[in-house]
C-alpha cells in the first residue's frame, strides 16, 4: 500500500493515514504554497535525502515549544505535507531546497529517534471540494493580485485560482505581516468560507482594503 495507510478507522468510517518525517520550523506551510528552506543539521540533510531517494514528502509543522536546531521540540497539531519541488547544494553541508505545500494533516503520534529525528503517524484533512468566493468576499481578489505581482511567479507560481476560496485565503494568509501563531489557527480552520470572513475583517481594521 506504499506510504498511505488506509487501515484506521473512526466513527464508523476509514480515514487516510501516513507515516512520514516531520520538519519542525518557525513557519507555517499552506497547501499549495511555496517556500524556500536552508537545510543544514545532519539530521535533516539525512531526513530530506530520505525523501527525494524514495519520492515521499514530509511534513512541515510549527513549533509549538522549542526551537529549530534543539531537541525535544513539541510541534502543533497540524501541518501541510511538503513535497520537494527543487534542490541546489551551493556548498557542502547547506542544501537548499524549494518545497510546495500539500494536503493538510492532523498528528496522531509523534516519536523522536535517538538522531532526534521526528516521525509521526498522521491523519491527513479531508479538504471540501472547491468552493467560489462568494460574492461579498471578493474585493479580496484585487488585493490578492496586487500581493502575487510584487512576490512575483517564483514566490507564487502559476496556475492562479482566484475564483477558489481556500486557495485565495491561503494565499493571502502566508503573505500577512502577521504571527505564526495566527496563521497557524486559520490553517487549522476547515471553513475556508469563514477563513476569507476573518482575513477581511482584518484587512478592513488595518485599512488595507479599498
Amino acid at each position: 500500500m506504499g506510504w498511505f495507510d488506509f487501515a484506521r478507522a473512526r466513527a464508523g468510517k476509514t480515514v487516510e493515514t501516513l507515516h512520514l518525517p516531520l520538519f519542525p520550523l518557525d513557519t507555517v506551510l499552506f497547501p499549495g504554497g511555496v517556500l524556500g528552506l536552508k537545510v543544514f543539521e545532519q539530521r535533516y540533510l539525512d531526513m530530506v535525502a530520505d525523501c527525494m531517494k524514495t519520492d515521499q514528502p514530509f511534513g512541515i509543522v510549527l513549533i509549538a515549544s522549542g526551537s529549530e536546531t534543539g531537541a525535544g521540540v513539541q510541534p502543533h497539531p497540524v501541518g501541510a505535507l511538503a513535497s520537494i519541488a527543487g534542490w541546489e547544494m551551493e556548498e557542502l553541508g547547506l542544501l537548499l531546497i524549494s518545497v510546495r505545500g500539500g494536503r493538510r494533516f492532523r498528528i496522531i503520534e509523534a516519536q523522536e529517534s535517538p538522531a532526534n529525528r521526528l516521525t509521526a503517524t498522521v491523519e491527513l484533512l479531508t479538504e471540501q471540494k472547491p468552493v467560489a468566493v462568494p460574492p461579498e468576499r471578493r474585493r479580496l481578489i484585487p488585493f490578492l493580485q496586487r500581493i502575487i505581482s510584487d512576490l512575483g511567479p517564483k514566490r507564487c507560481p502559476e496556475p492562479h485560482h482566484f475564483d477558489e476560496a481556500a486557495w485565495v485565503g491561503y494565499r493571502i494568509t502566508e503573505a500577512l505581516p502577521i504571527q505564526n501563531l495566527a496563521k497557524q489557527k486559520l490553517l487549522e480552520l476547515d471553513d475556508p468560507l469563514v477563513r476569507l470572513e476573518i482575513l477581511e475583517t482584518w484587512l478592513d481594521q488595518k485599512k488595507l482594503l479599498g
